[in-house]
């Protein structure tokens, strides 16, 4: 029965969506794929899943084919515009990433060696993609045993990072409820457009000019944009030794800037959510190699890079913040939007306004207060420079 394609999909589409329900009732304090990885990696280890589940499923064919065009998506997911308005975001949100995986580097390669190190900086100062980037790179040299660290970073590293944000934007949303009366600080909010319909029209502003006409902006022309992209971005990786994934986000970047790729190609036709279920049983395979020994012999180098990005990450947002003239309980949540991205950024903005604000008027404010430049953080460290930085460390394994 497991041998069938749809059933064997849909037995691993029933653990994803019971790792969104819960997410979706913590939220997101505990991700899905925590509860994706490790629920696999269990009933994989009692014999309730076959090693060749995913395999069986042939749906993880149709997520390798689509992670170059997804890079290229993730490059037109905020337009430069908005980039430029939000700065000060993108500088703390480098910086942050920047001293965590020098910090990684330095620390922990003397303790546990410098591939383990490596293997977990990528994932740490980012997301999912970065996650494939380093996995793959891992198998291709045969260092199966390694995999666990990135899994285990990916898994675990917003539990750690929801509750840092939370605590230090909790701290800046009560001086930002305190100065709400005062012009000084209502000016300091006008540096950049902070409402939500703002940043919405900003980005149509950006994207206006257009080379392919509304009428045929239908869902399979803007797939083939995105296979085009990535097309290109793979035979570039070829022949330049240069990651794929690097091309693929410059392409995407450049390409939106240019015109010939709208914001948010993939949600516009209508593939996200197919895109991003690829991915995740592109991850899934990399567990059958995981045995019960390899999981808790790994576990201490996990927690070691962990805790040492996590310093790294909140001294970079201090650095940061200081650069730019912010207040530090603004700039290192900033940073550590590297821990967990989107949806978290946005979830735990909500979160806080609620929380602090005594009123609508006073929650809306913090609100729009705190939600742009998270939002751009994220952006930055999850979509972008992760994935450079996965791609360069990898390139120095041999």
């Amino acid at each position: 029965m497991l041998n069938e394609p749809v059933i064997a999909t849909m037995i691993i589409l029933a653990l994803i969506a019971v790792g969104e329900v819960v997410s979706i009732k913590t939220r997101a304090r505990v991700p899905m794929l925590l509860v994706v990885l490790l629920g696999y990696l269990v009933l994989l280890w009692v014999g309730v899943f076959p090693q060749d589940l995913v395999a069986n499923s042939t749906f993880s064919t149709v997520g390798a084919v689509l992670i170059a065009p997804l890079i290229v998506h993730m490059g037109t997911l905020i337009p430069m515009k908005i980039i430029r308005q939000q700065y000060k975001s993108v500088i703390i949100a480098l910086i942050g990433i920047v001293i965590a995986a020098t910090t990684i580097l330095l620390i922990v390669s003397p303790i546990f060696g410098y591939k383990t190190a490596a293997a977990g900086t990528g994932p740490l100062t980012g997301g999912i993609i970065a996650y494939v980037v380093t996995s793959e790179k891992l198998q291709a040299l045969g260092l199966t045993a390694l995999v666990t660290i990135p899994v285990l970073i990916l898994s675990l590293q917003s539990l750690i990072g929801l509750p840092l944000t939370t605590y230090f934007l909790r701290k800046y949303a009560v001086k930002v409820k305190e100065g709400m009366g005062s012009k000084p600080f209502v000016a300091a909010t006008a540096e950049a457009p902070v409402q939500h319909k703002s940043v919405e029209t900003e980005v149509e502003k950006a994207t206006k000019k257009n080379w392919i006409p509304d009428r045929y902006a239908t869902p399979s022309i803007l797939l083939f944009q995105l296979f085009l992209g990535g097309s290109i971005a793979v035979l570039v990786g070829n022949l330049t030794g240069i990651h794929y994934s690097i091309w693929a986000l410059v392409i995407g970047l450049v390409g939106t800037l240019g015109g010939f790729y709208r914001d948010k190609m993939m949600e516009r036709a209508n593939s996200f959510g197919v895109g991003m279920v690829g991915v995740i049983f592109v991850i899934i395979p990399s567990m059958n190699q995981v045995t019960f020994g390899l999981f808790i012999q790994n576990i201490p180098a996990v927690f070691t890079i962990l805790l040492i990005g996590a310093v790294g990450i909140i001294l970079g947002g201090i650095l940061g913040a200081k650069l730019v003239k912010w207040d530090i309980n603004k700039g290192i949540p900033v940073a550590l939007t590297a821990m967990y991205g989107f949806p978290g950024d946005y979830l735990v903005c909500e979160e806080v306004a609620r929380s602090v604000g005594e009123n609508k008027d006073e929650e809306d404010y913090i609100f729009n207060e705190i939600l742009s430049p998270m939002l751009v953080g994220g952006f930055t460290t999850v979509t972008t420079a992760s994935i450079l930085i996965a791609s360069i460390l990898m390139s120095t394994f041999s």
